[in-house]
């Protein structure tokens, strides 16, 4: 198996794609980042919920996320793009934290308060690194 180079966006990758394919979950290799992600996805109800499962002492481990669908199968998240990335990381103070959709969507924020929505750092008056948008 080959290093992945950027595992936020294999992270977005595979819900995007289990999402197309109207899979109930995903799993993904653990991180305490992704896990920060996941958790703020979970808080603002783009996902039902998630479970971290260890493989072994190293603290190595695997993330089952369950995806949510709306009535009809309709995946409740309708696209999630990564932002900033390993070769060009963009970075946003308070005042230029970008809005998504007009605020229908979220823009996911990494401050130095942690891993947080776009209006919540706008609110904190916290800037930090522009990981990624859903909506």
């Amino acid at each position: 198996m080959s290093a992945i180079n950027d595992p936020i966006a294999d992270l977005f990758t595979r819900i995007r794609n289990g999402l197309k394919a109207e899979h109930r979950y995903i799993d993904v290799d653990r991180s305490k980042f992704k896990v920060a992600i996941v958790k703020l996805l979970k808080e603002q109800g783009y996902i039902e919920n998630f479970i971290t499962k260890d493989l072994d002492d190293n603290g190595r481990g695997i993330m089952r996320v369950f995806l949510k669908y709306a009535s009809g199968r309709l995946p409740v998240i309708q696209g999630i793009k990564r932002v900033s990335r390993p070769g060009l990381h963009i970075y946003a103070d308070h005042k230029n934290v970008p809005r998504v959709f007009g605020g229908m969507g979220m823009a996911i924020m990494s401050t130095s308060h942690g891993v947080m929505s776009g209006q919540e750092a706008r609110k904190r008056k916290i800037g930090g690194e522009h990981v990624g948008n859903i909506w």
